[in-house]
């Protein structure tokens, strides 16, 4: 990435040094898929060892830095107004079945605000990147939201719980209200891939609830710089630690939250 900075460049790195080791694991965790036996064991192993891969090369080019990990919880740094926000595998359900959905997440919160993000799915070999007031970008590409206005036309990305998890039917209400509005909906089941896809134009927007910051720090830097808005569902600006996020292009965010909402 040749007008990538120095920071873009060891979040880079770090996102591919821990892909070499998932690409392999993905190989051997579609041969799992027929059984239950093991299978979880081995992707929570697979996603301790990307973890620790993430850890070892963040923590080598950027040592003061603090973490909010997903395996490790959190770790506080010497600088404070600089912390790394990683998910080394979201989408694990898709990385178990042998689905190619799934990515590497990693942002910097600078001052307690989404700086910039990383999102890399290695098994299409898609690479989508951020920094504040650098503009988005997919491998080499600049990318940008759709410029879709008319509801009717406009393909919506959800995230649906599944079983023990509260809030099914809230969520489905709304995925039926949305359903009767747009051209459709989808639930791909990798929350940092999601909004990848809304900076890139693929989904013009997407909504989930009851998740963590690790699944929507660097997806939310991207539709910031692709020309997108980010908020929680009800808009509210704490969508990192709120459990909700709402991201569309400006055109349709304000449709988007009351029909969500069923305003």
């Amino acid at each position: 990435m040749a007008h990538a900075s120095a920071l873009m460049t060891v979040m880079i790195n770090a996102a591919r040094k821990a892909a070499r080791g998932l690409i392999r694991d993905f190989g051997e965790a579609q041969a799992l898929q027929v059984s239950r036996k093991g299978a979880a064991d081995f992707v929570s192993r697979a996603d301790h060892k990307a973890e620790q891969d993430i850890f070892e090369e963040l923590s080598r080019a950027r040592p003061k830095f603090g973490f909010i990990m997903e395996e490790r919880g959190e770790i506080e740094g010497s600088d404070n107004s600089n912390r790394w926000i990683v998910d080394p595998l979201d989408g694990t359900t898709n990385f178990l079945h042998g689905l190619p959905q799934f990515a590497i997440s990693i942002a910097l919160e600078r001052d307690r605000q989404p700086y910039a993000g990383v999102v890399f799915n290695p098994a299409t070999d898609e690479l989508f990147w951020a920094e504040k007031g650098e503009g988005a970008y997919l491998n080499d590409r600049r990318i940008r939201v759709s410029g879709r206005d008319d509801l009717s036309a406009c393909l919506f990305a959800c995230g649906l719980p599944f079983a023990g998890r509260s809030g099914r039917k809230q969520a489905l209400d709304e995925a039926e209200r949305v359903l009767e509005k747009t051209a459709g909906v989808r639930r791909f089941g990798a929350a940092a891939l999601d909004l990848a896809f809304v900076a890139a134009g693929r989904f013009d927007a997407f909504w989930e609830r009851d998740l963590n910051s690790w699944d929507v720090a660097a997806g939310a830097v991207l539709v910031r710089e692709a020309g997108g808005m980010v908020s929680e569902i009800e808009g509210g600006r704490n969508f990192i630690s709120g459990g909700s996020i709402l991201a569309a292009n400006a055109e349709i965010y304000e449709e988007a939250k009351a029909l969500i909402a069923g305003a």
